[in-house]
């Protein structure tokens, strides 16, 4: 399990070791790495507003991935992988997994799995492209005939860990009930293995498109909707009428793309989509706006949950209404973070971030939204707005 942090304990290693597996970490924080390897075990919590439960994870332990050599070893002799370090550093442990594969073909052609545990888009794909920069021809040949990389839709909501979660247990990991993890059946090599709460599904692009249009997309503008009132956690955010309407319907926007796109039942988009509201309004989880909305440059990246989510919806011939109005609220948090020696305007935000041009309507839809959130109108006028642009888009349909 590539990565000791919140997602890695909090759900994947759990899983693994909840399925019969001795679960090896690979971290570099040493605290976590010594507790692991002294203690052999480590408590996830699951949280709701009605109380919690403590279990415990064991038969677990974890090398540095500094050492080259461990962390390569202890890939070499896993029957699965998994990483759950975070889109940015995924280039960062990549050495180390070549080397890991190096050592495992020197032994045969056993085929090895690895479960990508990152909201990225494509993530399969970039970390191929990362791993066979470093192989050689006949290697990249080995790869294609031995490695899986499976894209995963990780879909349990595990915040920050605070010192009064930990409740004085450093390695103890809060993290909602919910625990299924659909992933890609189409990607795997040979047999796949039976873990508990793992849903193979094909094609699998639907279900990495509804994590991230659906549910990050619905969270990141919660989150951003909670800054403009000046809330600390999601649950608050939530709680305000209008807040919900604006993200549900948002969500609804995304759901809608999918199912025409996919084919898929809107039926159960809606179903997910209320599960989903619900369980933001778990107080217990303590998750704020702050985590949620942050690195706003990745959340209005072209592909990502807010311009991603609204492309699709206009390909599809849905008027993103709501999800455009979320953007305005994260190029809002974007402007407000930028240095002063960096200072861009948010039209050149939406072009330089986004990718989108003067002449599309999204971008014109977004920046007339941003001077609303500029000037300070409240929630309820923002979402009233959006209510008289997705009115208006009807009616022209009509």
């Amino acid at each position: 399990m590539y990565g000791g942090g919140n997602i890695g304990r909090g759900f994947i290693g759990a899983l693994l070791s909840g399925s019969g597996y001795r679960v090896t970490f690979i971290d570099v924080a040493e605290p976590v790495v010594k507790a692991l390897q002294e203690q052999g075990t480590y408590p996830v919590r699951y949280v709701s507003s009605e109380g919690h439960e403590d279990v415990w994870v064991k038969n677990v332990t974890a090398v540095n991935g500094n050492d080259t050599e461990a962390a390569a070893q202890a890939i070499a002799d896993c029957d699965i992988m998994a990483t759950a370090v975070g889109a940015r550093i995924l280039k960062f442990i990549v050495p180390n997994i070549v080397a890991g594969l190096r050592k495992r073909w020197a032994k045969g052609e056993k085929p090895l799995n690895i479960i990508i545990c990152e909201n990225l888009m494509d993530a399969n794909k970039i970390l191929e492209g990362m791993l066979k920069e470093q192989l050689t021809e006949q290697e990249c040949a080995l790869f294609d005939k031995t490695v899986g990389l499976v894209e995963a839709s990780i879909g349990r909501m595990v915040p920050v860990q605070t010192e009064e979660m930990k409740d004085g247990e450093p390695m103890r990991v809060c993290v909602e009930r919910y625990g299924f993890l659909p992933v890609d059946k189409a990607a795997f090599i040979g047999e796949i293995p039976e873990i508990t709460n793992m849903v193979p599904y094909e094609p699998f692009d639907f279900y990495i498109k509804r994590k991230l249009y659906v549910h990050n997309m619905g969270h990141a503008i919660c989150a951003y909707l909670g800054d403009i009132l000046g809330l600390q956690y999601i649950y608050e955010a939530i709680a305000v009428p209008h807040v919900r309407i604006l993200v549900q319907n948002a969500m609804l926007e995304s759901a809608m793309a999918l199912s025409k796109k996919y084919g898929a039942s809107l039926y159960d988009l809606q179903l997910h989509i209320t599960d989903l509201l619900n369980r933001f309004t778990n107080a217990a989880l303590k998750d704020t706006c702050q985590r949620v909305g942050g690195d706003p440059a990745r959340k209005l990246s072209p592909s990502d949950r807010l311009i991603g989510s609204a492309s699709l919806a206009l390909e599809q011939g849905i008027c993103p209404a709501y999800i455009a109005m979320g953007a305005a609220c994260g190029l809002r948090r974007y402007l407000l973070e930028q240095p002063e020696d960096q200072k861009q305007t948010a039209a050149q935000v939406l072009q330089t971030v986004s990718g989108l041009k003067e002449e599309d309507a999204l971008y014109r839809l977004i920046l007339e939204n941003y001077a609303m959130v500029e000037a300070g109108e409240s929630v309820a006028r923002l979402c009233a707005r959006a209510d008289q642009i997705k009115a208006q888009s009807l009616s022209q349909v009509i």
